[in-house]
């Protein structure tokens, strides 16, 4: 074998492994630290945000008033004193 022969082809085999390297590098992404939030998405900046109207923090707030309601109408008045 020459010498100039198994130069290139160590070469190539170092050209070949390095892109593929590379390739694989830019595949798989990455898991990014963003404001308190992991971001595992390469494609977070291009994707579109899903957004939830923000509800209220007591999920059962029509449930409540409407209980509390029912035992207003339950209480009964306090009798005024008879005057003699």
């Amino acid at each position: 074998m020459n010498i100039s022969t198994s130069n290139r082809s160590g070469r190539f085999q170092m050209l070949a492994g390095g892109l593929l390297l590379l390739a694989c590098g830019m595949s798989t992404g990455c898991q990014i630290d963003v404001a308190g939030q992991t971001l595992p998405s390469p494609y977070h900046l291009t994707d579109d945000v899903q957004y939830y109207a923000p509800g209220p923090e007591f999920k059962l707030a029509n449930e409540a008033a409407a209980l509390s309601e029912a035992r207003a109408q339950e209480m009964s008045e306090p009798q005024a004193a008879q005057k003699p």
